[in-house]
């Protein structure tokens, strides 16, 4: 073989080398396109919350594809069809995927100018990159041509096209034309001038560099270059094209439609995990035009009580009926100085203060009592420890023996505590558990008697989820913010249907909280509404719980930082927000009044506790349990028990050096002495008086001591007490 021959031959080796090379890189390079488009965007990071109507919680454009905001084809206008073909692809109806005369021709146009003005890339080959990222390349060039022609043979055009209107990127993460729309107008695509469609088509080139919001100027050129080839194709009018040219571009940033964040926080949480996987789209029950006014309502309470150290608070409302939470303000979400504004109130557990008495009434009308009971409202002090804790009214009054209605209506204290004291601290604790409350987690002798003024810290969630309960005649369901949930589960009863409409009808009663609120106030509502308030220790926290025949709500307000309030109780503040948002609920509604169990017994009784020297007894109407309602006057349901209440057992006192010796005393006192009893007293083992009633003024002596009583009636020896220890120093 001559040297020329040979050098033929290595010539095609070479040839036939590179041409191998290259097709077995085109091979590797080339990857497989789907049979359908729309299950690339199966592919979602992120899901989007939905109100009950459809309304969007929350928008996120961190997605890799645009699932919330897609469109159909055929709802596009057509205009903008075809300005979009027009300007990215005008032989887009026509090429396989690759449209060769524009790429030769914008290769020609490249190496004219000696700069890369021109990329001609078809629509399918923009969606080609949309799937398969790549570095812009001439390689990439080739091998997207080559993916675009094999989509082109398994998908339809017409999906392409409206795949890529709905994918294709713009500034701000935006996707598609719809998103664009709204991102710079607010405005859906059949509401667009022939301008903003214009404008709509020609960012895609550079969504950056053209973005209307950084200068509407350096798009103008364009666009009326694009508008001049479109009156030249008569798809523009002449009025058309003047109106486009001469208009100006009014921008208009979106708004969310409703504020609920907390509210889409609390779906994300461990508890709606396996009801959210592989979810697109979270279709609540939240009602946003209730949440907006909500909200609104919940923000002005605490504006209005800013200048009383007033800056957190929360709403809550509940459909009783289907179970389904529809509004969750929290206020101060949008101040970032406000103390602890971005913590969630409705889920943040605090001291509930009296709103949680109408469950420990209604429990103890379960073991007995009726709204007529008497309780003895009376000075009280129980021991803490080495000393003593005396429990008061708000008023600081005293009303002596009033009826279970009175002391719920007037959310006595001194009642509630001898109420808890008669069906035991652990048995009510128990039934708030089956109530909902999760937070109270301490064991019984942990809260004492004072669980009975709400000393343990609850949240507005599980309060008004508790409400609900004798809104529902007695039977508990959780509360649900996911429409699947709804009446999922079983109805579990804790109370019966007749007492939760005694507890509702004295809730409602304006006459039972006369005592301590006076006739009408705040809590009159103009609709029969149960209304109970709630202050927490230091006035750190104000509440106030209701519901009527529809609705159950709650409003909570204070500080999340634990310092005080100036004064604000519950009856101040929450109720005037609680008032406004049952007004709000109950307007165009057909109202109805409480239920009122048809299985009560209504009787007019005779009150022998009231008694005057006018009349023998006072007689009003009551109802009650069939076979609790009295067949004589009215008086205690059982005598309270006989016991040493002051001192207790290893008290601790101390004398005051600001008092001469001589003129201080300490109260010896026993409960449960009635009016023809005495009690003899013993100190150190030395009588040391008899008194009527179960009171002596003892003066005080240091050192170790120890009492004990012994209780007459007449000449009739009733019991002698255990003896009580203390010291005095």
């Amino acid at each position: 073989m001559n040297k020329k021959n040979l050098c033929i031959l290595i010539f095609i080796g070479a040839v036939l080398s590179v041409v191998s090379f290259f097709i077995f890189e085109t091979r590797k390079g080339v990857l497989p396109v789907p049979d359908s488009l729309r299950q690339i965007t199966s592919d979602v990071q992120r899901m989007q919350v939905l109100d009950r109507h459809g309304t969007p919680l929350t928008i996120t454009y961190q997605n890799r594809w645009n699932t919330h905001d897609y469109v159909k084809l055929h709802d596009i206008p057509e205009f903008m069809q075809k300005i979009f073909v027009i300007s990215e692809d005008k032989r887009f109806p026509m090429h396989n995927g690759v449209d060769w005369y524009a790429r030769f021709h914008a290769l020609w146009q490249n190496i004219s100018s000696f700069s890369a003005i021109r990329g001609a890339s078809t629509i399918s080959e923009q969606v080609i990159r949309m799937i398969h990222p790549r570095p812009r390349t001439l390689w990439s060039r080739w091998l997207e041509g080559i993916e675009a022609r094999n989509l082109e043979k398994k998908v339809a055009k017409e999906d392409i096209f409206e795949f890529y209107l709905n994918q294709v990127p713009y500034a701000s993460n935006r996707r598609g034309v719809l998103q664009a729309a709204h991102y710079y107008f607010d405005r859906d695509l059949d509401t667009l001038s022939r301008k903003e469609m214009i404008a709509l088509a020609l960012l895609v080139r550079a969504p950056s560099h053209f973005d209307l919001y950084k200068s509407t100027e350096e798009i103008n050129p364009l666009i009326r270059r694009l508008a001049e080839k479109l009156k030249k194709k008569e798809i523009l009018s002449d009025e058309e094209f003047s109106q486009i040219t001469n208009e100006r571009f009014d921008l208009l940033r979106p708004q969310l439609p409703v504020h609920a964040g907390h509210f889409v926080r609390y779906i994300f949480n461990k508890s709606h995990t396996q009801l959210l996987q592989n979810r697109q789209r979270i279709h609540t029950t939240l009602d946003g035009n209730i949440q907006r006014t909500v909200q609104e309502i919940i923000d002005q309470c605490v504006r209005d009580l800013r200048d009383r150290r007033v800056y957190n608070g929360a709403a809550l409302v509940v459909d009783h009926t289907s179970n389904e939470i529809l509004a969750w303000g929290v206020a101060g979400h949008k101040d970032k100085e406000v103390p602890a504004g971005l913590i969630d109130a409705v889920t943040t557990p605090r001291q509930p203060g009296s709103s949680l008495k109408p469950f420990l009434y209604a429990l103890s009308m379960e073991n007995g009592w009726t709204a007529a009971t008497i309780i003895t409202d009376s000075p009280l002090a129980e021991p803490v420890g080495t000393g003593l804790h005396t429990y008061h009214n708000y008023n600081r009054s005293f009303y002596g023996r009033v009826t279970l209605r009175q002391a719920l209506g007037n959310s006595l204290n001194i009642p509630a505590i001898r109420t808890i004291q008669f069906v035991g601290v652990d048995t009510y604790l128990s039934c708030l558990h089956d109530l909902g409350f999760k937070s109270l987690t301490q064991h019984p002798d942990f809260y004492g008697d004072g669980l009975a003024l709400g000393n343990g810290e609850v949240t507005l969630f599980e309060l008004v989820q508790a409400y609900t309960v004798i809104a529902r005649h007695g039977k508990f369901l959780p509360i649900t913010a996911l429409q699947e949930q709804v009446l999922s589960r079983v109805p579990k009863k804790i109370f019966s249907e007749e007492v939760t409409s005694i507890i509702a009808n004295i809730l409602s009663d304006s006459e039972a909280r006369y005592l301590e609120f006076g006739d009408g106030g705040l809590l009159n509502f103009p609709l029969q509404t149960a209304v109970k308030t709630g202050t927490s220790n230091d006035y750190r926290d104000a509440w106030a719980v209701g519901f009527n025949y529809h609705y159950t709500a709650g409003v909570c307000i204070g500080n999340l930082d634990g310092t005080q309030t100036d004064g604000v109780t519950g009856s101040i503040g929450p109720a005037m927000a609680l008032r406004t948002i049952f007004s709000e609920l109950n307007k165009f509604k057909e109202t109805r009044p409480l239920y009122l169990s048809p299985r009560l017994i209504q009787q007019d009784i005779c009150d022998k506790s009231l008694q005057s020297k006018e009349r023998d007894c006072y007689a009003r109407t009551e109802w009650f349990v069939r076979g609790t309602e009295p067949k004589g006057p009215v008086s205690e349901s059982s005598k309270e028990r006989i016991r040493f209440c002051q001192p207790t057992d290893a008290l601790l006192l101390a004398m005051d050096p600001r008092i001469p010796d001589e003129y201080e005393a300490f109260e010896f006192y026993i409960s449960g002495i009635t009016g023809d009893e005495s009690v003899e007293w013993t100190v150190d083992n030395k009588n040391i008086g008899k008194t009527h009633g179960g009171k002596y003024l003892w003066p005080l002596k240091k050192g170790d001591h120890v009492v004990k009583a012994t209780v007459w009636r007449e000449r009739i020896k009733l019991l002698e007490t255990e003896e009580i220890r203390f010291v005095v120093k």
